[in-house]
């Protein structure tokens, strides 16, 4: 597998309203609210599609890297893009080795991850991550597979000032280009602009929480 996307996150001021609109729009199934993210001063709610990850998460006190976000980018957007690696070691050497911040590392029995700066990766923040075995997701709850709506994250899309010089840094990072990363030109930098969702009998796009949701007509 080498390195797959498999969880994208959205930040919004109210996490409620955008998490039925997305619920409403996609289909999905009951969240797993994590109480872990309430040492960032966060709330959320992951839902899964598939054996991947969509996420919302809201700030809940102030002076939050979230919070911060919002005001930077003036509202609700995109955030955060896990992907899994085969090899996780390895991507930290290359991270320690490009002078890369990391702005949170764990190492648990069934997942080990690592968040990088997002002003060093620039776009989003980045997060690594090995699941033990490679088929769960710690992140997604408990009985996630239960939950699971039907439907696949196909891609996201990274809108920055020098898309080829942050496209060379992901690549590098993660030494491989996964399937569906795609990096756009934007004067503006606004970030993680568009996720694309494949969604039995489901066309076109909507915009959530800040972000384009492309609907692609890949069958399920």
């Amino acid at each position: 597998m080498g390195v797959r996307l498999r969880q994208a996150v959205l930040v919004a001021k109210e996490l409620d309203p955008v998490a039925e609109q997305l619920r409403s729009e996609l289909g999905l199934g009951e969240p797993f609210e994590d109480p872990g993210v309430g040492e960032f001063g966060l709330r959320n709610h992951v839902y899964a599609l598939g054996d991947q990850f969509i996420e919302i998460v809201s700030p809940t006190r102030e002076g939050t890297a979230a919070g911060r976000h919002l005001e930077r980018h003036g509202g609700d957007g995109g955030y955060m893009v896990i992907f899994q690696l085969d090899d996780l070691e390895a991507a930290r050497r290359r991270v320690n080795d490009f002078g890369i911040r990391v702005v949170w590392d764990i190492d648990l029995p069934d997942i080990s991850g690592t968040h990088l700066h997002p002003s060093d990766m620039r776009g989003a923040i980045v997060s690594l991550d090995r699941p033990i075995p490679p088929e769960s997701w710690r992140w997604g709850g408990p009985d996630w597979e239960q939950r699971a709506a039907p439907g696949r994250l196909t891609g996201v899309t990274v809108s920055v000032r020098d898309p080829e010089a942050v496209a060379d840094r992901w690549d590098r990072v993660l030494a491989a280009r996964p399937d569906g990363l795609v990096f756009k030109q934007d004067p503006l930098e606004h970030g993680l602009t568009e996720f694309a969702v494949a969604i039995p009998g489901r066309g076109g796009e909507t915009k959530i929480g800040g972000v384009t949701f492309r609907f692609t007509e890949e069958d399920q």
